[in-house]
């Protein structure tokens, strides 16, 4: 396409690299997908994921707030909002510790491609450093000392960082565990749910993780993006645009895997409480028998498996995605090295930072995961919560219960229980 030749050409003078027909041939399609492909398909993703992220917060908005009338108070709030009015003092600190990071990454980039610049490749005897004259063994040692200082420092901060989400994860899950445990203590003891422990324990951590995470993943690891994307403009904006060739790709396919992953937590999550309403029935009343358990025994195992698969497959897509741009590195980037377009230390430095920008890229993917969990858990954390006696429960066939709403072939339906809203 005339158009799509044109436009490569037209971007790559805009970003200062002209090149032609004496080019080698694997270069036109490269500088294509850099600078027209890939920009486009990130752009369209983009859009796309913003579309359905708000058409999603619509749809769920009137059910949320259906489902929070009758509930303790405001206890029961939008899960961001009571984070924030549980923890609003200590998300500052994190917020400060999460902006602070910043520059300091900045440096730990930067550093090593002056080392290599203005140290190994330079030729001059003597190099001015702030109006002083400093021999290349002195200029080694001072940069090599700020260059510690610099990863001391975002040692120092990533460590007081995670002490201070350690604390806040802890004061959101005791908040989190008394509301649940008062609004059980006001239904009358014959309707209490007995699978308090469950909600109690392990089902309750993981939402006081992500009140620890909630503004300081996004910041801090958003941040780190950026921070990384602005050094790499920096040194060279072509190599920078082929950091994010893969991006597009990653957006559409890791997403897509992890909406499948929430269905199946969501089994597995109520699976887990059918088993504790199993467990309970066996001490209450002997010669049950052990073919309930074993079935709920079994149905874990296959919702666990399931988990495993699609959850190593989004890794290994993503690792084999994330593996690609080293190659356009090493391919583009040497190729610029050689025409001297940029220094040999800028090319080493943009390796190091594609490092460092994997890994935040990885943190956001898992945030997002986190965050579908958390929220499919506190759903089923509320709806335990709820008064007794509400809506039809759950009910009960060949010894065994299911979630639905006392159709023909369940038994008898408990009415302590109520249906978990989807």
């Amino acid at each position: 396409m005339p158009e799509l030749h044109s436009l490569a050409h037209d971007a790559a003078a805009a970003l200062g690299f002209n090149y032609d027909s004496t080019a080698p041939a694997w270069l036109h399609p490269m500088m294509h997908l850099v600078l027209v492909l890939a920009p486009a398909l990130l752009a369209v993703t983009l859009a796309a994921q913003a579309v359905w992220l708000l058409r999603r917060r619509l749809q769920a908005a009137p059910a949320a707030g259906a489902a929070e009338q009758g509930l303790d108070g405001g206890a029961w709030a939008g899960l961001p909002r009571q984070i924030l009015r549980t923890t609003g003092r200590h998300q500052m600190v994190l917020v400060l510790l999460s902006l602070t990071a910043m520059p300091i990454l900045y440096l730990t980039l930067e550093l090593p491609k002056q080392i290599v610049n203005r140290v190994f490749e330079s030729q001059d005897i003597a190099v001015p450093v702030l109006g002083f004259e400093l021999s290349q063994v002195s200029l080694l040692f001072l940069l090599c000392g700020a260059y510690l200082a610099a990863i001391s420092l975002n040692g120092l901060n990533k460590y007081w960082l995670n002490i201070s989400k350690g604390r806040v994860a802890e004061r959101f899950v005791r908040r989190l565990r008394l509301a649940v445990y008062r609004q059980w203590r006001r239904d009358r003891p014959e309707r209490r749910k007995p699978a308090a422990m469950p909600v109690l324990g392990p089902e309750v951590e993981p939402v006081g993780g992500f009140a620890s995470e909630m503004l300081t993943v996004p910041l801090l690891q958003g941040g780190t993006l950026a921070t990384i994307l602005l050094f790499m403009f920096v040194q060279d904006p072509i190599l920078a645009a082929a950091a994010l060739t893969v991006l597009p790709l990653q957006l559409i396919i890791v997403p897509r895997l992890q909406r499948r992953v929430n269905k199946v937590s969501r089994k597995r999550i109520r699976e887990m409480r059918l088993l504790g309403e199993i467990l309970d029935r066996d001490m209450r009343a002997s010669g049950q028998g052990a073919l309930p358990a074993a079935r709920s025994f079994r149905q874990l195992q296959d919702l666990r498996l399931q988990i495993h698969r699609l959850k190593f497959l989004a890794k290994a897509i993503n690792n084999f995605l994330t593996a690609l741009t080293p190659f356009l590195f090493y391919s583009l980037g040497g190729y610029f090295v050689l025409q001297e377009r940029v220094s040999l230390g800028a090319l080493v430095a943009m390796l190091s930072a594609h490092k460092e920008f994997s890994s935040p890229l990885k943190d956001l993917f898992r945030f997002y995961q986190q965050s579908e969990d958390v929220r499919i858990r506190y759903q089923e954390i509320r709806a335990f919560a709820a008064p007794a006696g509400g809506a039809a429960g759950f009910a009960q066939a060949a010894g065994r219960p299911c979630y639905t709403p006392a159709p023909a072939h369940c038994g008898t339906s408990f009415t302590h229980q109520r249906k978990t809203p989807l």
